[in-house]
């Protein structure tokens, strides 16, 4: 409990490049949310699929007569939006449930927003932006309808992400402003650094789970709040 070592992501032990991440849900987050941060920890992985599978499509589209171009985008989108959207909006949701930062909180809601914005475009599918969305597959029936059933596997995938994703941004809003979250105190955090690495609100719950002997679950800070939870998501 004293000496935790990164484990996120899981990577082989004779790499000499090492997880960058310490991550345990059931450890670090309150029990009442550890449903909700598992569930959008899926919501990553699930997202993050999603763009391996909008490769293979856009190969498909590529194969089928349709521009090169959809799919270097495509490769790239996965490239880049698979580790960004885990450090830019999962990490500040799980410190966020983790200390009660509201900066968290805050950082959350502005970067996942655009994620769902994003992830709408990509199920539009404009052509030419390397993500098979409803317009570019159902103009494709048209020309190959090999390739326009496997792109249509993505654009199903993408609007089931944009779906999710604007529930999780909804649920979580609610259970912020519901525990007496605001601005005033992200923008509190922010002005005295408590943001920071190593919070200070996190200092007692270092301490509690230090103190934990045998098989006992950790008692958390007083400072994390009990979130009203009416719904089931």
């Amino acid at each position: 409990m004293t000496d935790r070592s990164n484990n996120f992501p899981p990577l082989p032990k004779f790499l000499r490049i090492k997880p960058c991440f310490y991550q345990n849900i059931e450890e670090e987050i309150p029990a009442p949310h550890q449903q909700l941060v598992r569930r959008v920890y899926t919501l990553w992985m699930m997202y993050s699929g999603t763009l391996f599978m909008n490769v293979i499509s856009c190969i498909a589209w590529w194969a089928g007569g349709g521009s090169a171009t959809n799919f270097g985008f495509s490769l790239l989108w996965l490239l880049l939006f698979s580790p960004c959207s885990y450090t830019c909006w999962f990490r500040p949701l799980y410190k966020a449930f983790r200390a009660d930062s509201s900066f968290n909180y805050m950082a959350f809601f502005f970067v996942f927003f655009l994620q769902c914005v994003l992830s709408f475009i990509q199920m539009i599918g404009i052509s030419g932006w390397g993500a098979c969305g409803w317009i570019a597959t159902v103009l494709f029936f048209s020309q190959n309808v090999g390739s326009a059933i496997v792109m249509l596997i993505t654009t199903l995938l993408f609007t089931v992400d944009t779906v999710l994703m604007a529930l999780v941004l909804i649920k979580v809003h609610r259970l912020y402003r519901g525990g007496g979250g605001s601005m005033q105190r992200a923008q509190e955090e922010w002005s005295t650094g408590v943001w920071k690495n190593a919070p200070v609100r996190e200092a007692g719950f270092n301490a509690a789970t230090q103190s934990v002997q045998g098989p006992t679950l950790p008692q958390y800070p007083a400072s994390v709040p009990s979130y009203p939870d009416n719904s089931q998501w």
